[in-house]
């Protein structure tokens, strides 16, 4: 835990830029114990500290506190700085946001330069984890920290190339987590699947969080629509995966190990979903060896950018910086069964930097974007609407 909690410290030092909610930092900071901590928070704000003592508490886990909620309606939750060993299941429609406290330094961040980096007592005081991981007769779902899905069958992802069977429902319409660090513990070198999130059939966004495992970390399903910003996700193999529609803005994938792809995507049909645009989009971002790396595993030129879940992946990499970690061919086939990348999939990349960032020996099938191409790759253009649920006035 000790060395997780410092490779993050390391990653938000030197990596990441500034970033932080002008909407919640006040509500997010630590208080003196003369002050309610709910001071600066918006009207109705619910207070989960997992001190049975603390008078200004309604929960000790955030997982009763999502539990005591009606179907509809906003709520916010500020969580106190601690670990939390929970799963949490958000099944409800209303948006639900969720705040991690913050130290008092952070309140000078935003009256710093915009390109400043995120200094040392800005990391993150609120872990949520479990140690759950994918065993004989489970699906992978099962295994997840954090679960936003509108129902069990929902949250399903099932195997082989279409997943599990199309759900007639749709659930959270805006969920948010604010500086929160998400954890799969169970996770190491050769354990099996062990999801951090699973987001499905909802909206949900991310905003200074950071996911850690191995296997699997970060799944967006069916119908589901992600953002995730000024992140940190740590995997090995195939550690973004999805069916649905995911941006990545300013965000870290830390390569802990290299196995399969780094974006393993399925696709839909446009015949099932018209117009369609479900597929993982990385934008701005960087892409390192993580601190806590497997030394004899995350060597130059092992890490692949992705390889196809089925034959209708979509993934994109824009303007993202790339260490050496990464294979020069950048994409690889699924496996020794599926040995051949389709002419369906869609692999691209635009003005990609750093040593691994050299297109020269990309796979043929890859598409290298000319910038007016690239304009077609934008948060409106992706989710073929302007969000209304990501908050564009968080700060980056």
């Amino acid at each position: 835990m000790i060395k997780l909690l410092l490779t993050l410290s390391f990653l938000f030092q030197s990596s990441l830029v500034l970033a932080l909610s002008p909407q919640f930092l006040e509500c997010q900071l630590q208080k003196t114990e003369s002050e309610s901590p709910l001071a600066g928070c918006p009207p109705g704000t619910i207070f989960i500290s997992q001190d049975p003592s603390n008078k200004h508490a309604r929960f000790n886990k955030i997982q009763d506190a999502i539990l005591s909620l009606p179907e509809e309606g906003p709520a916010v939750f500020l969580i106190e700085a601690g670990e939390y060993n929970e799963i949490l299941n958000v099944t409800r429609k209303g948006p639900l946001t969720l705040l991690g406290q913050l130290p008092p330094s952070a309140v000078h961040a935003l009256d710093l330069p915009h390109t400043a980096p995120l200094t040392g007592p800005n990391v993150n005081l609120v872990q949520v984890w479990n140690n759950q991981f994918v065993q004989t007769g489970m699906d992978d779902a099962q295994s997840a920290v954090l679960l936003v899905a509108p129902s069990f069958n929902a949250s399903l992802i099932g195997a082989g190339p279409t997943g599990a069977p199309l759900q007639p429902l749709f659930g959270n319409v805006d969920f948010k987590a604010y500086n929160i660090d998400f954890q799969n513990r169970a996770a190491n070198f050769s354990i099996s699947q062990a999801l951090v999130t699973d987001i499905s059939y909802a909206n949900a966004s991310f905003y200074g969080c950071s996911f850690a495992s191995f296997q699997d970390t970060w799944y967006t399903g069916r119908n589901a629509s992600t953002y995730v910003v000024d992140s940190v996700l740590f995997g090995q193999t195939d550690y973004l995966f999805g069916f649905g529609t995911a941006w990545f803005q300013n965000v870290v994938l830390a390569n802990r190990a290299c196995g399969g792809g780094i974006a393993v995507w399925k696709g839909t049909n446009l015949t099932d979903a018209p117009g369609n645009r479900y597929g993982v989009y990385i934008a701005d971002s960087q892409i390192i060896r993580s601190p806590d790396a497997n030394a004899t595993t995350v060597t130059a030129g092992r890490c692949f950018l992705g390889r196809p879940w089925n034959d209708l992946a979509t993934s994109v990499y824009l303007r993202t910086n790339m260490d050496d970690s990464i294979a020069p061919a950048g994409w690889t086939p699924f496996d020794a069964a599926r040995p051949v990348i389709m002419n369906t999939t869609f692999y691209a990349e635009f003005d990609s930097t750093g040593p691994g960032g050299n297109t020269s020996e990309r796979v043929a099938i890859e598409h290298l974007l000319t910038g007016r191409q690239a304009q077609d790759f934008t948060i409106n253009k992706v989710f073929l609407e302007h969000p209304t649920w990501i908050d564009y006035e968080y700060r980056f």
